[in-house]
């Protein structure tokens, strides 16, 4: 069971960083050259930016390239030295896909 969960963690936690990717906002050519210091925000939150906001059907969208990813993967690795990272490799892909279908189904109800 331990390791099980330790194949989850590692499959969401991948997951969560590519859709904190996703919701970043692009910074343009200008903001990345700064102001002059005295023209710089001061404050608590003076630098924040607003995250871009994923619909449904984006995150369903990332956590599908997410599996498929894995899966793509695991086919490429064929040597048998490369079998307990295939298997490591399909077991995160269920678990994604595991979610994405436990979401249809409550999204159903």
């Amino acid at each position: 069971m331990r390791a099980r969960d330790k194949v989850a963690v590692s499959a969401l936690r991948s997951t969560l960083a590519a859709l904190d990717n996703a919701e970043a906002v692009p910074v343009d050519e200008a903001a990345l050259r700064g102001v002059a210091l005295e023209q710089s925000p001061v404050g608590a939150g003076a630098t924040e930016a607003a995250r871009r906001e994923l619909s449904e059907h984006s995150v369903a969208e990332i956590v599908r390239a997410e599996a498929t990813e894995r899966l793509e993967v695991a086919a490429q690795l064929t040597a048998p030295a490369h079998a307990d990272r295939v298997a490591r490799l399909r077991a995160e892909a269920a678990v994604l896909l595991r979610f994405l279908d436990g979401a249809g189904a409550l999204r159903a109800r």
